[in-house]
């Protein structure tokens, strides 16, 4: 006899994250576990990122054949770029491509999102950190943006060394280098910072629309109120189901650090109420959530508005555009897949 395990609430988890686990878990995560490059299907409209392409399998065949001759003579690395940068709009897939490097590249290696690299700072400390990853071949990080003064001057001393311990970086933006922090803080009075960031990578510019859209039906309308409940309760365990304001309000309560842990177990989730966000760090905390969903391949079904009305217009006409923008696109993307969990009208 098969028991049905209820729904469980998200707003009732407060895990405890310990730093090596933080460590361990700096690889591709399950979405694209097994990507490779040549699972990635360049749109051909965009010859950039067949470009891209090649020229990181030209990157990665590099690091295989760096041997252990670099291990000897670090500081004796060349001058210029020591990665490769890749921006573009959000769905081109930046995320695909670097973690394909990872895939292709030798070990020691780690590959984790911008905020998860200061995170695991903030677990560790600086120069524990610098401990940890200094014996790296490659480091990748995606999604890498600069929020504040201090996160800039953060990463820039920790690349540095990093690069200088001849660790290769990789990384992915919706932002050029030289333009990191523009409409968040005073760029400018970091600037000194910011070119040291980008002198740091040779940057390669993937164009084209959000694959996650393209030639795929318009978004999934929210369902009803009781249907979410409803579609909880048939759906297989693991099913989250939570009322949206209770939620962001419990977002607060946890470092973002710990989002991927509170999903742990999670096979689906299930949003009552879904309402616009006002407020910048409740939206910013969101964010992280909706990335660690979407990197957990989770089906969503919500009520209340839908994700494309999500974040308000003043929001979106801030310095953080472009993240609440690639939070919509994966959110719509997850409600795709949860349109198969709405149980059919009687």
């Amino acid at each position: 006899m098969i028991v049905s395990v209820a729904p469980v609430s998200l707003t009732t988890r407060h895990p405890s994250v310990p730093a090596d686990r933080l460590v361990a878990e700096m690889v591709p995560p399950p979405r694209f576990g097994d990507v490779r490059f040549d699972t990635y299907i360049p749109d051909p409209n965009q010859p950039g990122q067949a470009a891209a392409v090649v020229r990181l399998e030209r990157f990665a065949a590099e690091l295989n054949g760096d041997g252990t001759k670099r291990r000897w003579f670090r500081r004796e690395q060349a001058a210029g770029p020591s990665g490769i940068y890749l921006d573009g709009g959000y769905g081109v897939g930046k995320t695909h491509l670097l973690a394909s490097l990872w895939h292709a590249s030798p070990g020691p290696k780690s590959l984790c999102t911008f905020v998860e690299l200061t995170n695991l700072v903030g677990a560790l400390g600086f120069r524990r950190t610098v401990e940890a990853l200094s014996g790296h071949r490659l480091l990748c990080i995606d999604e890498f943006e600069l929020d504040d003064p201090g996160d800039t001057v953060l990463v820039s001393t920790l690349l540095g060394k990093l690069a200088d311990a001849g660790v290769k970086l990789a990384a992915t933006s919706n932002t050029l280098p030289d333009k990191l922090g523009e409409g968040r803080f005073a760029a400018q009075d970091f600037m000194r910072e910011i070119q040291g960031l980008s002198s740091r990578f040779e940057a390669l510019r993937i164009d084209g629309e959000d694959y996650r859209h393209r030639g795929l039906p318009a978004a999934p309308a929210p369902v009803a109120e009781d249907m979410v409940a409803a579609a909880a309760e048939a759906a297989p365990d693991g099913a989250a189901l939570d009322d949206f304001p209770a939620l962001l309000a419990h977002l607060a309560t946890v470092h973002p650090s710990r989002y991927g842990a509170m999903l742990d177990g999670i096979t689906g989730v299930f949003w009552r109420g879904v309402r616009p966000v006002e407020d910048q760090g409740t939206a910013l905390r969101l964010v992280v959530l909706a990335d660690r969903m979407y990197d957990r391949e989770l089906p969503v079904v919500a009520s209340g508005v839908p994700f494309d009305e999500l974040f308000t217009e003043e929001l979106l006409g801030g310095g953080y555009r472009k993240k609440y923008l690639r939070a919509i696109s994966r959110l719509v993307s997850m409600a795709r897949d949860g349109a198969e969990r709405v149980p059919a009208p009687r």
